[in-house]
């Protein structure tokens, strides 16, 4: 009886802890934290809004992106006329963000805005505009119903890293244990990737290089994340991006022309698709910081581009704006600027993603192998314009006429500038999104200006708490089989007797 009791009492408590086991991790009610942060680009401006369980604002990976705002009009930048207007622009998207974040928790949601290239431009060619830009933008930000936390122009060098610890956040890469760390230390490579961001004003390549020379001070930074010191190598080139090395190349077919082509205020133009014309005024042209050093004196107003749909002859133009004639140091990319040898992955995002996504050449599990890609920015180069357009009528004439420029740039940035080869052009990864969140430098910014990330990895038990709990439901299971074989063999039933004899 003394057995069977105590079988009866031990199953009872096995199902209670399998009760308690049920209870405790039953989901807890959310206890969400919100956060904005408007990426001011020389094109446009973009809103996020990110979310992250309270109780885990330490942890890695829980920060997700919830929704994406695209302001309607130009970057701020574009406001240096009619400077008072920047800011009123983001009204539109900051009501969306009142509408997704909950009532109660906007007057402690941190908001953030910050500028890129464009304004790093305008302030270069007009600070006093710059400056009432973002004036204006900042009146706007405090009127809103948020905690407001600063809006300014971050540096090219700020850029780079926050995408770095961007994609490398939503990859896990910071924070390794268990199997992942196993696995990462059997695979050959980088642990971290690199970061490859295109804007319209600037580009920026941001890696961890594999035991290099000290070389030009200024191209590095340093991070202490989860516990481990990282040395990262970061470079961002003004007037590189997409927008501002098409304008250069303009400047620099100019400067090359012939008399005979000024005097007729025309220019052919490899870049473009054949039969597409396009018209710029001069005085804006060399207005430009990135295009005033060409400056030259024309018999005319405006210039007419006539597109030759030549992509071999687009690409040799666009290599003149890679200066490879002078590195002072052990390895250039151009320009006479510094890059260590390329170790490990890249995500390459922004304009690099959009590019080649629209090209077709970002479908594909694995990366398309270089040739290919080659061969199709070829082949969309050389399509007539009066068959282009038609077929993507529901894109911006604009932004249409340019991706065969952008096409090749690309290539030409990524192989003529960086230097990727064919055999490690298959680490690069054209990425829009890692889960759902957008790559790019917004969410680094955030979770660094927010101390998300730790400097030191957090203490943690040697079990999780569902572990603990299910190896003391499968130990008290032990236990009661244990005991009920016990009272199995000491009543010997008839069955088991017969069975021993």
């Amino acid at each position: 009886k003394i057995l069977l009791l105590l079988g009866f009492l031990s199953t009872l408590a096995a199902i209670a802890l399998i009760a308690v086991a049920v209870t405790q991790n039953k989901p807890l009610p959310k206890n969400i934290k919100y956060g904005i942060v408007l990426d001011a680009g020389s094109s446009h401006t973009n809103l996020y809004v990110y979310d992250w369980p309270a109780e885990k604002e330490n942890d890695t990976g829980v920060v997700q992106q919830v929704e994406v705002c695209k302001v309607e009009g130009p970057g701020i930048s574009g406001y240096s006329q009619a400077t008072e207007k920047a800011g009123p622009s983001l009204t539109q998207c900051l009501r969306r963000a009142e509408e997704v974040i909950p009532p109660s928790q906007h007057v402690e949601t941190p908001v953030y805005l910050g500028a890129t290239a464009g304004m790093r431009l305008l302030s270069l060619e007009n600070k006093d505009a710059a400056d009432k830009v973002l004036s204006s933008v900042e009146k706007t930000l405090r009127s809103a119903p948020f905690n407001f936390q600063g809006a300014r122009i971050i540096s090219g060098q700020e850029e780079g890293a926050y995408g770095w610890i961007t994609i490398n956040y939503l990859l896990g890469s910071f924070k390794q244990s268990g199997w992942r760390k196993l696995l990462n230390i059997l695979k050959s490579g980088s642990e971290t990737s690199g970061a490859l961001d295109l804007g319209g004003a600037s580009t920026q390549i941001t890696f961890v290089p594999d035991e290099t020379p000290y070389e030009s001070p200024e191209s590095w930074l340093h991070f202490r994340l989860y516990g481990k010191d990282y040395k990262v190598y970061t470079h961002s080139f003004l007037c590189y991006g997409k927008d501002q090395a098409l304008q250069q190349k303009l400047a620099w077919d100019l400067q090359a022309s012939t008399s005979g082509t000024v005097e007729n205020s025309s220019l052919l133009d490899p870049c473009f698709h054949r039969g597409y014309q396009r018209t710029i005024n001069i005085s804006d042209f060399f207005r430009n910081p990135c295009t005033s050093a060409e400056k030259k004196q024309l018999p005319f107003d405006q210039l007419n581009i006539q597109g030759e749909g030549d992509y071999q002859k687009c690409r040799r133009n666009i290599q003149n704006l890679f200066n490879k004639t002078n590195c002072p140091y052990s390895s250039c990319s151009f320009n006479g600027i510094y890059l260590p040898p390329l170790q490990g992955d890249f995500g390459a995002f922004s304009a690099f993603y959009f590019v080649m996504n629209f090209l077709n050449l970002t479908n594909e599990k694995s990366p398309v192998p270089l040739d290919r890609v080659a061969s199709a920015i070829q082949s969309f180069c050389a399509r007539p314009w009066q068959e282009v357009k038609p077929e993507y009528h529901h894109i911006k004439e604009k932004y249409l006429s340019e991706y065969c420029f952008s096409g090749t740039y690309i290539l030409s940035l990524l192989q003529n500038g960086y230097e990727f080869t064919e055999e490690n052009w298959q680490r690069i990864h054209f990425l829009g999104k890692i889960g759902s969140s957008d790559a790019g430098w917004t969410l680094g910014y955030m979770l660094n200006l927010t101390n998300m990330i730790p400097a030191e990895e957090p203490a943690v038990p040697p079990l999780s708490h569902s572990s603990y709990v299910g190896l003391m439901v499968l130990c008290s299971l032990v236990l009661v089989s244990v005991l009920l074989l016990a009272w199995l063999l000491f009543h010997k039933p008839k069955c088991l007797q017969k069975g021993i004899v």
